[in-house]
């Protein structure tokens, strides 16, 4: 069975984490896998935008502890401050947008997987939490870093120091969900925001996206001449003379999409 399996629709690529029996952990096989997919995803000129689920009724329970447990070189998790994380992407830059679909559990690897991605649709089921507080397994693919920046501090040191459970309602409540919806609707549901964003004009929004990516450690001033040049390549690139165009002739007035 592959760990990783991809499904390439144009203009979207799932990508679905395929062991279910153990909840969808993740082992160094699978984390090289998912790396892979969305290399190629990012490479890929006909993709725009991808999207990350778990099979079954979990979307990702973090590492596999039992793959750490075993002792078996082939199956570990590769554990080196150069190249990939050991979830697989999490150190990743992609130059497109990724959204998580959540159901179950996303905890530990996890939720820094869900963190990585740049929006996250969960279901009435979802389940976030930093479960892996109680075996002393730290968070090493971008978990201090992302969940306090998308939540806040005060609520990172909660979900963080307590490991405590978070469910769906209350993670949308302080945003680390962006989209909770009924139980059977997460996989159409996605796929149609996923479209959404695919079919605006990508030049401009994958420029917004990378600026505000590179914000962070940038003094303020840094950081507007950084928007701006992105904003530049937009504009030289006709996007947005095509754009104003289409305005003037009647498309998209009243704020309709």
């Amino acid at each position: 069975m592959d760990e990783v399996l991809v499904e390439r629709r144009p203009p979207l690529l799932w990508v679905t984490l395929n062991r279910p029996q153990a909840r969808n952990a993740v082992d160094g096989v699978t984390a090289a896998q998912l790396a892979a997919a969305f290399r190629e995803f990012d490479a890929d000129p006909e993709l725009s935008v991808a999207i990350l689920s778990g099979a079954g009724e979990h979307f990702c329970a973090g590492a596999d502890l039992k793959a750490v447990a075993g002792g078996d070189p082939a199956r570990a998790n590769r554990i080196d401050t150069a190249g990939d994380g050991p979830m697989g992407p999490s150190r990743m830059q992609l130059s497109k947008p990724v959204i998580a679909a959540v159901s179950g559990y996303c905890v530990a690897g996890g939720i820094e997987l869900a963190l990585w991605c740049d929006l996250r649709v969960a279901d009435e089921t979802a389940v976030f939490g930093v479960f892996c507080r109680r075996f002393g397994v730290p968070l090493i693919d971008g978990g201090t870093v992302r969940l306090p920046r998308a939540i806040g501090m005060s609520r990172a040191m909660d979900m963080i120091l307590t490991g405590r459970p978070v469910a769906a309602q209350e993670a949308l409540s302080f945003g680390l969900a962006n989209r909770v919806v009924p139980r059977g609707r997460l996989q159409d549901e996605t796929e149609k925001l996923a479209l959404q964003l695919a079919a605006f004009p990508q030049q401009c929004l994958r420029g917004d996206r990378r600026s505000a990516y590179e914000q962070w450690g940038m003094a303020e001033q840094e950081a507007l001449d950084n928007e701006f040049r992105h904003g530049l390549k937009t504009l030289r690139s006709g996007e947005t003379v095509a754009g104003a165009a289409r305005f003037s002739g009647g498309v998209g007035r009243g704020g309709k999409f």
